[in-house]
C-alpha cells in the first residue's frame, strides 16, 4: 500500500501572509494522521522562514512520522540531527517560484553524499526530490541514494500533447529507479485532477506527497474529507 505524506508549508505561508497568528501546525497534524496520511512534512530553509525552528518542534511532538525537507546544508543537517525526523528529503529551495520546494540538482561539483551518509548513519531515512527523468536517476544512484521522488509540479499543468510526452519520461524515470533498487515517490503540484493520471503513469510509486491542494479544498469540506478524498485516489 502506497504512503501517504501531507506537506504543511502552506500553513505556515498562509501565517506569514495573514499575520495568522491561530496556526496549529501540531493540530494540523494530528488531524491528518486521524484521515489516514502516514506521515507529515515541513520544509525548512538556512534562514528558518517561513517554517520555525518552534514549528518543527511543535510538529515533531505531535505526529508520529514527521519528515523534513530541506537543501543539503551542514547547519539543516545539524537541525535534523537534532530534531530526529523520521525522514529528510533533500530539495532545492523553491521560494522563489510558485512551490514549496524543486528538484535538487545533482550535476554540480558539491556532492551530497557526506549529508546522506550523515543522516543515515543517524538512523534517519534519506531521500531526495530530483527531475523526472532517467539522467537525474542515474545521477541519484551514484550519490548512493536509495529513496527519490520524482518531482511532478511541471508536469501537472502542462497542456495535453506535451503532458503525455512529460508523463512517458516520468514513466521510465520509475522503472529505471525501480530497476535499480531504488523506492520511488512522486511529489509536487499533485491534486484532485492529475494525482491519478500520475500514478497511471508510475505505478510503482510507492509514496505520494500533496500539499496545497488539500489544503485549499479542506476550506471547503473539511481537512478529513479532503484527505481522504485525495487518498482514494491514490489507492
Amino acid at each position: 500500500m502506497r504512503s501517504f505524506v501531507l506537506e504543511l508549508d502552506a500553513l505556515t505561508s498562509l501565517r506569514e501572509a495573514a499575520s495568522a497568528s491561530e496556526v496549529d501546525l501540531a493540530a494540523a497534524a494530528t488531524l491528518a494522521e486521524l484521515a489516514g496520511v502516514d506521515a507529515v512534512r515541513l520544509g525548512v530553509t538556512l534562514d528558518l522562514k517561513p517554517v520555525r525552528e518552534e514549528d518543527l518542534r511543535d510538529a515533531r511532538r505531535a505526529a508520529r512520522r514527521l519528515e523534513l525537507r530541506m537543501p543539503p546544508l551542514a547547519r539543516l543537517m545539524e537541525l535534523s540531527l537534532a530534531l530526529r525526523p523520521d525522514r529528510v528529503l533533500l530539495a532545492a529551495d523553491g521560494r522563489e517560484g510558485r512551490a514549496a520546494a524543486s528538484p535538487l540538482d545533482l550535476r554540480g561539483e558539491a556532492s551530497v553524499a557526506p549529508v546522506v551518509r550523515g543522516l543515515s548513519e543517524a538512523g534517519i531515512a534519506v531521500g531526495a526530490l530530483i527531475a523526472p527523468g532517467v539522467e537525474a536517476v542515474k545521477r541519484a544512484h551514484a550519490e548512493g541514494l536509495s529513496r527519490v521522488e520524482l518531482y511532478t509540479g511541471a508536469v501537472t499543468d502542462l497542456p495535453a500533447a506535451e503532458r503525455r510526452s512529460a508523463l512517458s519520461q516520468l514513466s521510465d524515470a520509475a522503472r529505471l529507479a525501480a530497476k535499480l533498487g531504488i523506492e520511488v515517490g512522486v511529489a509536487g503540484g499533485l491534486g484532485y485532477r492529475s494525482l491519478r493520471e500520475v500514478l497511471e503513469s508510475v505505478p510503482a510509486a510507492e509514496r505520494v506527497a500533496v500539499g496545497r491542494s488539500a489544503l485549499a479544498r479542506s476550506l471547503l469540506v473539511g481537512l478529513d474529507q479532503a484527505l481522504r478524498d485525495l487518498r482514494a485516489l491514490a489507492a
